[in-house]
Parts: structure tokens; sequence; C-alpha cells
């Protein structure tokens, strides 16, 4: 008899009984134990939050300026992402060249080191006669706006791209090669038909770029600080909230950043993965 705890059997018919469902009780064991504590840190800062802290996050106009920087440069984080993961994603799956081990490693790199390391990094490169050229040429990014962009993308890059080679991986070369025979060149082959079969794991790259940029902190506090109404994004708000001891106005803009950032996976998932 089949059921929600069936499994297969070697001859391809489902195998109920006490043990399948025993294996299958331990296994989702560890998603209610997993879901289920995420979901109590989030019910305890709601209940320490008061609605006098979520309406005075509501009206600040400095928290309304985080919000707004917040979105506009993790938005562009993922468009300057998707810029690099689509094209880096598919010559690191379809090509191999001298080095091309190295460099798949150097890929995940900052998705190892902490994102700290990046601010730092970064405050340091433009204190170098390159950077010195790139600030005195106009291109300033330390302390500014531009900054905090710069620090996302490479903060998060990485995860977009690779999930894009990993979809790239998935899709069969040869489907490729027809197009080849049928009269395209590369890069109609790549265009017409590798790219769309690619699209969810773009769009799951997009995702995973966006929420990485969106929540990003260590760098931006040593590479751009946190000026109220300039360089303020919604984690540095609760930095700057928690140092004066205003935990429930922290809290709600925690509270607001789980809101956004769920709303936000569940919309393009639905949208653009086709899932319901």
């Amino acid at each position: 008899m089949s059921g929600f705890f069936s499994s297969p059997s070697r001859a391809g018919k489902p195998v109920g009984g006490l043990s399948s469902r025993l294996f299958a009780a331990a296994m989702l064991a560890f998603v209610v134990l997993f879901v289920g504590g995420w979901l109590a840190l989030f019910a305890a800062d709601v209940a320490y939050t008061s609605w006098d802290a979520v309406g005075q996050v509501l009206r600040a106009k400095e928290i309304r300026a985080a919000l707004r920087l917040s979105l506009w440069t993790s938005g562009l984080s993922v468009l300057i992402g998707l810029v690099f993961a689509i094209p880096m994603g598919y010559a690191l799956s379809r090509y191999r060249f001298p080095g091309h081990v190295v460099v798949d490693s150097i890929v995940d790199l900052p998705i190892l080191l902490p994102p700290l390391i990046i601010g730092l990094s970064l405050l340091v490169f433009f204190r170098t006669d390159v950077g010195q050229f790139i600030e005195n040429s106009g291109f300033k990014f330390v302390f500014q706006k531009k900054g905090i962009i710069l620090c996302q993308f490479l903060a998060s890059a990485s995860f977009g791209i690779r999930a894009v080679k990993l979809t790239f991986d998935g899709v069969d070369p040869r489907l490729e090669h027809v197009a080849l025979t049928l009269g395209y060149g590369r890069a109609g082959a790549f265009f017409w038909v590798a790219l769309p079969l690619a699209s969810r794991g773009i769009v799951s790259g997009a995702i995973l770029i966006w929420t990485k940029a969106f929540g990003i902190f260590g760098p931006l506090m040593v590479f751009v600080g946190a000026v109220r109404m300039r360089t303020e994004v919604l984690p540095t708000t609760i930095y700057l909230e928690t140092s004066v001891g205003r935990i429930e106005v922290a809290l709600a803009v925690t509270i607001l950043m789980l809101v956004l950032a769920t709303a936000a996976l569940v919309g393009v998932r639905i949208l653009g993965l086709g899932k319901s």
C-alpha cells in the first residue's frame, strides 16, 4: 500500500511498512527541528518588539532612507552580478583552460572567507597607487554609496556564478551541437538553446546574489562606514540602533528585513521558477 511515507522498491513499486514510515519520520524530524528552531527565533523577535518600535521604524526618515538605499543598491548588485555570473558560469562549465581548477577555486573564495576580509582588502587596495588613480579619476568608492555596491557585488557574485555554472553543467552540450549543425553560430547556440534552458538556474543565482547583498554588514562597516542619510543601509541600521541601546527598534528593523526577504524569495520563485 502506497502512502506519504512509502518508498520505491527495487522492482519500481512503492513499498510501505513500519520501517519505511519510521525512516521517513526520522528524516522529516530534522526538517521540523531546523525550521522550528528558526521560527522560534523569529517568534521571539516579534514578541520582544513593541508596536511603538515598529511605528518608529516606519516614521523615521533615517530608516526609510536606509531602506531605499538597501533596495536599490542590492538590486543593482544583482544586475551587475548576473552580468558576470552568466558568462563566467558558462565558461567554467563548457571550457577547460590552463589554470581552470585555480580559477574555479578563486570563484569560491568569497563564499568561504569571512566577508569582513572583503571590506578590509578594498580599503587597502584603494590606498595603493592603482586605487588612488581610480579615486582621483572621479570614481570614488571609499565611504561612498558606490562603495556599498562594490562590497555587495564582491561578497555575493560568487554565489550567483556557482549557481549558474551548476545549471549549465546540467544542460546537455549535445543540444548546442545540434543547433550548430542547423546553422547557428556558437553565440546563437548559447542565446537560443543554452540560455533558455538555464533560465531557472539563473533566477536561483539572482536570488542568492540578492539575499547575500541585501544582508551584508561587515565589509560595509570597514569600507563605507555607517553615516546616517548617506551610507546607512538596513544591516548597519540594526548595528547603530543596538549600539545606543534601542533593541526594540533594531528588532523592528530586523523583522522588516525578514518580511522583505521572504516576500522577495517567494515572489521571485513563483514568477521565475513556476512554483506555487
